[in-house]
């Protein structure tokens, strides 16, 4: 039970500070799942780092949108839980699960179908291609267990059980790094197989990830699954998950089709153009992931204040927020940027990717500017019912902005990568600006103030 004692200490930074950290080790661990088949795979061909580049480029325009689906349950369940409804939560699980499970079925349709297809209009080189749909159709079609995953993940995090999916991470890296090794080189007789070993890998760690955090969810929370939710009474919180849900599921799918086209644009610029973007994108990855997981942490905290009709306290916890997650990207981003030959020499010694990976970086201080104050406030908004705001001012951003400008920057004016960086950092800085005015309005405050 959720009394006012506790959603006291929810407003704390030491409390924060404590929910934030399981989170940031899991994500870390969670990019790593991502992205070490592009760092364990660069040593054997760079070919092929750009083949996942472009195959992990539809898989995260399908894991962003389920995610925003997994964000709606978060904030639906959380206050549900703070107003200690078991019921509604138990419906919230069951209606959140069908979508979800729905969604990776399509998506996996979607992937099988048409990917050949996909991969012609980004441009992907010839001398690529095969690999690249090897990759996705392994990858791929497997994203109804990543959907699931996810969709658990999101139960585990509102009943603030951070540490068990962080262990689950954990496992699933092990696997996975244990995987590639095996799978890549050939190791104990097997033969190489190089992006195929890669794909393989990282889906069977992320099938024994859905199995460990089942159960979780079943021996560390109350929820139960029933069919009959679906049946019965379902609307109020249909509507509620669909009207946070598919406006951040829209903005996330506009944002990853920009970002789609924008690398058809860099594939232009050769394959060296293409590996030095996704390096450049591992490494800002990893400046704003601890944003990305205090802004998570405060977003669940925010949903118990509002269950528990705490209005005054939600100001003053975002803010105290934005102000570490703009000290955590900015600040480890300038690190990134003056040791970038050392860093970069962990992928490559390729002269050319080291010198256009320096410069992609300094203009990455500036866009995790803007980043910072755009993870925490399109979460903020959201939480508190505003969903519609990200979506228009996002789906705006990603393509008056952030398209339009990489092939103006990029294309037009001839400055390659640097000119499309350049865009997507105007992109995210006016975003931020735009949603951090929203939010300071309180128009939001008028559904809860009654």
């Amino acid at each position: 039970m959720t009394t006012a004692n506790n959603l006291q200490d929810m407003t704390t930074n030491k409390y924060v500070f404590k929910l934030s950290i399981p989170i940031f080790i899991e994500l870390l661990l969670q990019l790593l799942v991502g992205n070490i088949d592009q760092i364990m795979i660069s040593s054997y061909s760079q070919e092929s780092v750009a083949a996942i580049v472009n195959g992990n480029q539809i898989m995260n325009i399908l894991i962003i949108v389920i995610n925003m689906m997994c964000m709606a349950t978060t904030v639906v369940l959380s206050q549900y839980l703070g107003a200690n409804d078991q019921e509604s939560c138990n419906q919230t699980f069951t209606i959140s699960a069908a979508i979800i499970s729905l969604v990776g079925i399509l998506a996996t349709l979607v992937i099988v179908f048409f990917n050949k297809a996909i991969f012609s209009i980004m441009h992907v080189p010839a001398e690529i291609i095969d690999e690249t749909r090897a990759y996705l159709l392994i990858v791929g079609g497997f994203t109804l267990v990543q959907a699931l995953y996810l969709n658990l993940a999101a139960i585990l995090r509102s009943h603030t059980l951070m540490k068990q999916v962080m262990w689950v991470s954990v496992i699933m890296n092990i696997i996975n790094i244990i995987g590639n090794a095996i799978l890549i080189n050939g190791l104990f007789g097997l033969p190489r197989m190089g992006i195929t070993g890669a794909a393989i890998s990282t889906v069977i760690s992320k099938t024994i990830g859905l199995f460990l955090i089942i159960y979780f969810v079943k021996s560390r929370t109350s929820v139960k699954f029933k069919i009959s939710y679906l049946k019965y009474n379902m609307s109020i919180i249909l509507k509620k998950l669909l009207m946070l849900g598919l406006p951040s599921g829209l903005e996330s799918f506009s944002y990853q089709m920009s970002q789609m086209l924008i690398l058809s644009i860099i594939n232009v610029f050769g394959i060296l153009a293409t590996s030095t973007k996704g390096y450049c994108s591992i490494l800002a990855n990893f400046a704003y992931i601890y944003a990305i997981a205090i802004s998570q942490a405060t977003q669940i905290i925010v949903g118990y204040l509002l269950g528990g009709l705490k209005i005054e306290e939600i100001g003053k916890r975002i803010w105290s927020t934005m102000k570490i997650a703009l000290v955590c990207c900015v600040g480890l981003t300038i690190i990134l940027y003056l040791s970038s030959d050392l860093v970069f020499r962990m992928f490559t010694d390729n002269p050319e990717i080291l010198a256009l990976g320096k410069q992609i970086l300094f203009i990455e201080i500036f866009l995790e500017i803007g980043r910072a104050i755009n993870i925490l406030m399109t979460r903020m908004l959201i939480a508190v019912g505003d969903a519609a705001t990200p979506m228009i001012v996002g789906i705006s951003g990603h393509w008056l902005i952030a398209f339009t400008f990489a092939y103006i920057f990029g294309i037009v004016l001839d400055w390659g990568l640097v000119g499309v960086w350049i865009a997507m950092a105007m992109d995210e800085c006016l975003r931020g600006f735009i949603y951090f005015i929203k939010f300071r309005q309180g128009k939001w405050k008028r559904r809860y103030c009654r």
